[in-house]
Formats: structure tokens, C-alpha cells, sequence
């Protein structure tokens, strides 16, 4: 567990999201879970050291399966955006792993079966303030990877929790994303937090580079895109961009598979959703 200031720490150890908490003497506000059960079990006998009240709080950044396979094991309150909310309503109770291969995390996690999806119980439409211990804990909505995305933004730290909106050396995921909204996400992200900690949910700590290199990955993909749509192009011809793509990131060797999984997944399903059908409808995000 590192420690970023007095009473915030992140965990990177579990397969999956970077994990955050912030210690208080009224309880534990957690951010994000790991998809596997057991390692939910382990992260909450983790936290049980740490100087803190008893109430125990969850805040989901979206909805994907990455970080939210496992928020039942924490066993306890659940908060995300209503967008996020939106896609446990339209989910089956059960998670069942089926083999996909969407690029995922937990479709590395050995032993998963049947997961009960644990819906938030407290949603947010703009903005939401958590207010414990005297320690104000910003929640907003930032969508672009999701429909649902948001951040958690600590003030009087100066640090903020972005969730898949900026990744490190990974491919991002498109499947549930707005390219354009994504952008201005990043727009606000640079404008407005230049002087903070920048946690990204998979990367950990990352350094404002990342956040420009973001951007020009995320104008990137949308522009050829864009030119793609302008020739009328089949739905599977977005695969065409996938070796150019995968040149600009800078992954480990045994990532390559998986992170051009993910690629081909997302651009696949953004180019269907957003080119080949009369509106941008919000999908199950994935």
C-alpha cells in the first residue's frame, strides 16, 4: 500500500484497477475494488490496519467489471454516478465468466464462476460532496470512457482519482466510450488540475506527460475514425488501424496480446454504435 498523503493511500498488488482509500476517523472511504472476491477479502484485512472509524464507504469510478466484479465482498455502502447505476439495472443479477475477450482484467482471473453484481445503493447526477471528519471528498461527473465516469477529487490534498480516463502505456477502452466527450474531459482535467496528484485507475500515480500523451492517443483514434466513417467503411474495417495504433504504446511484451484485444474489441463496437447506427446509444460497459 503507498502511501500519497496523511490518510490516502492506493494498491496496485490486485489484478485489475489501481485502488484507492482515505483513512478517517469516522471510516474508510474506499475507491474501486478488485474483481477477484478472494483478493477482496485480503484488501479488506488490509484496511482493518489502518487508524480509521468503523462506517465503510464504496465509490465505484464506473461500472466496469474490472472494478466492480468484487464490490460485494467489500461488504459494505455503494456509491456511483446514476449512469453507472443505469447499467447494474440493466445487467442480469449474475456475472458468469464466459471467456470474452474484451481485453479485460478479470478475464485473467482463474476461478471466478458466478459473481452477484452488488448495484450501487446511493447515485449522483453532477456533483455529490462526502462530507467526514471535517475532510470534504469531491465526487463528479467526467464521462467519456463512460457514460458514468467520474472522479474523486480530494481539495485540501490536491489529489484526484480519474478512473480509466487516463491510462499508462495501455490502450484504453472504447467499447462504452464518447471520443469527443473523453477529450473535453481531458480539456478540464489539464485546465484545472495541473497542480494535483493525478491517480489513474489502472497506472497508479501518473505524471501530467501522461495526461498529454492521453489526449493525443485519444484525438488520434477518434480522427481516423472519423476518416473511416467519411469512406463508408464496414464495421470490422476499424481492425485496419489496430498495427498503427499498438506502435504508440508503449506496453510490456507480455501485455501486446491483450492490450490488441482490447483495442480490436473497443474499436469494434465505438465504430458500430457511433457510424453504423442512427444514434450514439449507451451501451453495457465493458
Amino acid at each position: 500500500m503507498q502511501s500519497l498523503v496523511n490518510q490516502v493511500y492506493i494498491e496496485n498488488k490486485y489484478p485489475g484497477v489501481t485502488l484507492g482509500v482515505i483513512a478517517l476517523p469516522h471510516g474508510l472511504i474506499q475507491i474501486d475494488a478488485p474483481p477477484s472476491p478472494e483478493d477482496g477479502r485480503s484488501w479488506r484485512a488490509a484496511l482493518l490496519n489502518l487508524n480509521s472509524g468503523v462506517e465503510r464507504l464504496l465509490i465505484n469510478l464506473d461500472g466496469h467489471p474490472d472494478r466492480t466484479l468484487g464490490a460485494r465482498a467489500m461488504d459494505c455502502t455503494i456509491v456511483a454516478h446514476e449512469k453507472t447505476a443505469q447499467t447494474f439495472r440493466n445487467r442480469p443479477n449474475t456475472f458468469k465468466a464466459q471467456g470474452d475477450e474484451t481485453g479485460s482484467d478479470w478475464e485473467s482471473v482463474v476461478g471466478l464462476g458466478s459473481i452477484r453484481w452488488a448495484p450501487p445503493e446511493i447515485s449522483f447526477t453532477g456533483v455529490m460532496t462526502i462530507e467526514w471528519s471535517n475532510v470534504s471528498v469531491l465526487l463528479e461527473h467526467h464521462p467519456g470512457p463512460t457514460p458514468g465516469a467520474c472522479w474523486v477529487i480530494l481539495p485540501e490534498s490536491k489529489i484526484v482519482f480519474v478512473g480509466d480516463l487516463v491510462l499508462k502505456n495501455q490502450t484504453p477502452f472504447l467499447a462504452s466510450a464518447n471520443l469527443p466527450e473523453w477529450l473535453k474531459s481531458l480539456d478540464h482535467l489539464e485546465a484545472e488540475y495541473k497542480d494535483y496528484t493525478i491517480v489513474s485507475g489502472r497506472s497508479g500515480v501518473v505524471p501530467y506527460t501522461a495526461v498529454q500523451a492521453q489526449y493525443e492517443q485519444i484525438k488520434t483514434i477518434h480522427e481516423k475514425l472519423e476518416a473511416l466513417s467519411q469512406k463508408q467503411a464496414g464495421v470490422e474495417t476499424p481492425e485496419g488501424l489496430i498495427p498503427s495504433l499498438m506502435l504508440a504504446v508503449k506496453a510490456p511484451a507480455e501485455k501486446q496480446k491483450q492490450f490488441t484485444q482490447r483495442l480490436s474489441h473497443g474499436l469494434k463496437h465505438y465504430f458500430g454504435r457511433y457510424y453504423r447506427s442512427t444514434g450514439p446509444a449507451e451501451i453495457e460497459e465493458e
